[in-house]
């Protein structure tokens, strides 16, 4: 088997052994595979066999049912019988936390069993203690005595095993030891891996799960490496839990599972939504649609610029990468400034009508101002239209202050001397394609001059013969030529390589050798290089901004709305810039004891204005409280019709019937001072 170290400059798929669920393969040398779970309760057989049905037909290669209990275990058969009597093939997992004994029954009915190593051993107190090494050497050796005899038995059938970190059910023996951490979350799973290999069992797939996609990037590079240096391979399952729904819980999704897909890790893919999980399957498939027919035997990447050359960046730990200040009219862009949402406009400069009604629903009084675009970006083709695009900025600077307006056009215009000097005065910014083949000493003094006159250029690097080295080289080149001179910007243009994530990657990793910190506009047109608007932008892009790599983003989806939302949408995701409510939701299981999907939405539609907050929406108390860490306030299930309320960790209030609870939510986050009455204002 070939080696494979971790490299954020290029794709190569890491290799990792077979591990076969049922039938299905998985690991490198197969295709990724799709998966999601039932929402019925385990012991309805006649509706979860039904969702089971729906679920294949719609493309899902591996389901898997909650056991949250030996009468859920007892169930399985049943199950089995109705799908053998539908012809339904499929193999089934077995979801388990806290109970040992349903997993000992689970195990002889489906073709794999998950565990949580967090929570199948440990009950969660939230308890403060040093453990002595040797009293974690006593807590290790009661795990495995609890845990080996479903590993022997998983053995002796064949069945294979995921053993499954989730960020909120760390146990309090990890906590105190490595804290709520990514290191924390690998070594609570390594601790599982190795009571297995003592048993030389090692059917196994791992996963690592958190609602911040942030940490699950982090967590999943940290597994990768940690698998390397202690010669393991199994593969991964990834995910981002509690999403949530609709196209924030998609953003979210691409983020984290699709930057990973980019980066090579990952085996198969469950995309956790707060809806029908038939709607999880579409989503699941088009992140992993552009790996199709890849194996990990293939040959290595083609060389590129970047050989010899290393990240400074570590991609274990979020770090916002230092730029220079910009200024260009109303606004400044850099040195750690919030990243700048650019919004490019598709109405012509000679429809002046249509274009301020696009501009007023970009930058008007009924958008929020947090939401609002912050460049709007033009694209001019002719000499004809100066006279217009004075007009446009003049009204802009009428209406929106704030706003600075960026005119893209052609690069050719730069080299002469009275053109450049009329446009670089018609807008705040100039943005220009520039050509790898363009002349560069001759393009560098144009750039120079234009910067120094209207304080801000935005060059973005492209080549007409397809060259990514060429094009990064000149770019690099045309920064260092123009150190002194003040407002250059670069960016990449999407169509140069596989995404805008590797690319960009590459820039920056050149400019760091060169001691050079120009700013850097994340470019994206998805329909320009075949990719899904959300989904495409939202992986490519988000990835960046995880990587603390991006000082303004540019994300032309075809309309100027949804390019504004999804580049505030990816900003939210990316935890970047935080700009409406944060919702931390789980996708519903037969665990729920309520219509999660229906509550969530509810809730939303009650606190969807809250601007910063963060509220979780759970289910049941399996993750719960560990997951609402990271949010403000929390609504769990906690019984038939019953409800219970958080501030971060803490149970402020139990058995709320469910008909009082979205009021006595509400009266919680009033009690903290986090309340304010909805305006009316359009939103993103």
């Amino acid at each position: 088997m070939s080696s494979w170290s971790y490299d954020g400059l290029r794709r190569r798929r890491r290799p990792t052994r077979t591990v076969y669920v049922g039938d299905v393969a998985v690991g490198s040398e197969h295709p990724l595979r799709v998966q999601s779970m039932t929402t019925p309760s385990t012991r309805d057989t006649q509706a979860t066999v039904g969702q089971i049905e729906r679920l294949v037909d719609a493309g899902c290669e591996i389901v898997r049912l909650t056991v949250p209990t030996g009468r859920d275990a007892d169930n399985l058969p049943a199950i089995r019988a109705e799908m053998n009597k539908r012809k339904l093939h499929v193999p089934l997992v077995a979801d388990i936390h806290f109970t040992p004994a349903a997993a000992m029954k689970a195990v002889e009915h489906v073709e794999k069993v998950r565990i949580n190593p967090g929570n199948y051993a440990d009950k969660k107190k939230f308890a403060v203690r040093e453990y002595t090494d040797d009293e974690y050497r006593e807590e290790l050796e009661r795990i495995g005595e609890v845990f080996s005899p479903l590993v022997l038995r998983a053995k002796e059938l064949g069945v294979s095993m995921r053993i499954g970190t989730n960020h909120g059910s760390l146990s309090d023996r990890i906590m105190n030891r490595y804290g709520d951490t990514p290191l924390g979350m690998v070594e609570s799973a390594l601790e599982f891996v190795r009571i297995c290999e003592v048993h030389d069992y090692r059917e196994l797939i791992l996963s690592m799960k958190a609602s911040n996609p942030v940490v699950v990037l982090q967590v999943y590079r940290l597994l990768a490496q940690r698998m390397a240096e202690c010669g393991m391979d199994y593969p991964f399952h990834l995910g981002v839990t509690e999403a949530g729904d609709g196209e924030d819980g998609r953003v979210k999704s691409a983020v984290g599972i699709g930057a990973l897909l980019d980066e090579g890790i990952g085996d198969t893919v469950r995309v956790s939504l707060t809806e029908d999980p038939v709607a999880e399957i579409p989503v699941a498939r088009a992140l992993v649609a552009p790996y199709h027919g890849e194996s990990a035997t293939a040959p290595e990447a083609t060389p590129t610029v970047s050989d010899g050359i290393e990240e400074r960046r570590d991609p274990f730990v979020y770090e916002r990468r230092a730029s220079a200040r910009v200024e260009f009219g109303p606004h400044e862009i850099g040195a750690g400034l919030p990243v700048r949402v650019e919004v490019p406009l598709v109405t012509p400069l000679a429809d002046a009508k249509s274009l301020r009604g696009e501009i007023d629903s970009q930058v008007g009084a009924r958008v929020p101002e947090e939401t609002r675009a912050e460049i709007l970006s033009i694209h001019v083709g002719s000499p004809d239209e100066l006279e217009a695009l004075r007009g446009l900025r003049e009204s802009v600077e009428l209406v929106a202050p704030s706003v600075a307006l960026s005119a893209r056009v052609p690069a050719e215009w730069l080299n002469d001397p009275e053109r450049r000097h009329a446009w670089v005065y018609a807008a705040h910014r100039l943005h220009v394609q520039l050509d790898a083949d363009a002349p560069r000493e001759a393009t560098a003094s144009a750039v120079t001059e234009a910067a120094q006159t209207c304080r801000a250029i935005l060059v973005e690097a492209t080549s007409a013969a397809g060259s990514v080295d060429d094009a990064l080289r000149a770019a690099v080149d045309l920064a260092r030529a123009c150190t002194h001179s003040g407002g250059l910007m670069l960016g990449v243009s999407p169509a140069l390589g596989a995404t805008p994530m590797h690319t960009t990657r590459r820039l920056v990793a050149l400019l760091s050798r060169e001691g050079l910190d120009t700013p850097v506009v994340l470019i994206d047109r998805p329909a320009e290089r075949g990719a899904d608007p959300m989904l495409g932008s939202a992986r490519s892009i988000g990835a960046l901004l995880c990587d603390g790599i991006g000082d303004a983003v540019h994300i032309d989806a075809g309309a100027a709305d949804e390019s504004r939302r999804l580049a505030y949408g990816i900003l939210q995701a990316a935890r970047v810039r935080i700009t409406r409510t944060e919702f931390i939701s789980c996708p519903s299981c037969g665990r729920t004891l309520f219509d999660l999907e229906e509550t969530t939405a509810r809730i939303k539609s009650r606190t969807s204005h809250l601007k910063g907050v963060k509220i979780a929406v759970m289910g049941c108390i399996v993750n719960g409280p560990g997951e609402m860490a990271d949010a403000d306030f929390g609504y769990v299930g906690w019984g038939e019709d019953k409800i219970a309320l958080f501030v971060g960790k803490e149970m402020v209030a139990k058995d709320i019937p469910t008909h009082e609870a979205d009021e006595r939510l509400v009266e919680l986050i009033k009690q903290h001072g986090r309340w304010v009455e909805p305006s009316n204002e359009v939103g993103v």
